[in-house]
């Protein structure tokens, strides 16, 4: 996993909850980079799971909960350190049925040795559509935080419905409305 899912997660909690509690969960996780990671390099995913363990532990937040808020986080930074990725796209449905062409093609470019998840998708109709995602490192709520995190770019609201098609995690389906306001 890129290096930057591990300083944007350290970003948030410091942000959210002060340093304090990033060196507590940094300790508490064994942490072996001890928090200094950086953006380009390649960390074992287990070692972001081991974080939010630690964070959930020390803050009582559900996990599920700080995955999706980290997502929402995430998509924001995103967005703001690479606007080309997001060129031209109006509507956040289209940005979420084309993450493959959009956005994963370019983070391979950038990032030859990265392995994003897959996502494959289906406009229901102009309000709801169905995203399917594969991964094996199973991080569907932190791909439900994206989603969050894109609609609040656009000016939107979700709801959001997962259903896992695999009992580890690795496969799950997501039906996705807009809500207007």
């Amino acid at each position: 996993m890129k290096g930057i899912i591990f300083t944007e997660f350290l970003e948030m909690v410091e942000d959210r909850f002060g340093y304090e509690v990033v060196d507590g969960i940094i300790e508490a996780s064994g942490d072996p980079e001890d928090g200094a990671y950086t953006a380009v390099n390649t960390y074992d995913h287990q070692q972001l799971v081991k974080l939010v363990v630690a964070l959930h532990q020390r803050s009582g937040i559900p996990l599920r909960d700080l995955l999706i808020t980290y997502g929402r986080h995430l998509f924001g930074q995103l967005a703001g350190t690479y606007p080309s990725f997001l060129e031209g796209v109006e509507d956040p449905f289209d940005l979420l049925l084309n993450i493959e062409t959009l956005i994963h093609t370019e983070v391979r470019k950038l990032y030859p040795e990265a392995n994003p998840p897959k996502f494959n998708g289906k406009r229901i109709d102009d309000d709801s559509l169905e995203l399917t995602y594969e991964s094996h490192r199973s991080m569907a709520d932190v791909a439900e935080g994206l989603m969050y995190g894109c609609a609040d770019h656009y000016g939107y609201q979700f709801e959001i419905e997962q259903l896992s098609l695999s009992e580890d995690g690795s496969i799950v389906q997501f039906k996705v409305k807009k809500i207007r306001t």
